[in-house]
């Protein structure tokens, strides 16, 4: 699987990549692994202002029904349409075509805060 080099994570499993003052934003492989089987995907409204941790998102999958949670503060500007058509999207490419929104910045350092991959790694053990 191609995980891009510079994503940053969050304890609840979304991982962010920066381009710019818009992060894109999906759940890990990891997580993915967890849910299984992706049936439905529950995407952010455009121009929702959102403070870092709220519920933004829903993720179905056969087992169980899971909030994504927005791991930075922001607008959002775009959800992948691509999901409602296939939500398996999310099992299959988690890193690249199933992301799930894009937001636009308050405050770009504040993806800094957020675990890099190694710190990740520690936390799935």
């Amino acid at each position: 699987m191609n995980v891009p080099d510079n994503l940053r994570y969050t304890s609840d499993h979304e991982w962010v990549l920066l381009n710019g003052d818009i992060a894109t934003v999906g759940i890990t492989d990891h997580a993915q692994e967890e849910l299984t089987d992706v049936v439905f995907v529950e995407l952010p409204e455009n121009g929702r202002l959102c403070d870092a941790g709220d519920p933004i998102a829903v993720v179905e999958s056969v087992k169980a029904a899971s909030d994504i949670y927005i791991p930075v503060a922001g607008e959002v500007v775009e959800g992948n349409a691509d999901l409602e058509a296939d939500p398996s999207l999310v099992n299959t490419d988690p890193y690249s075509a199933g992301w799930i929104f894009k937001v636009k910045l308050n405050d770009v350092a504040a993806v800094e805060a957020l675990m890099d991959a190694e710190a990740y790694k520690g936390l799935i053990g």
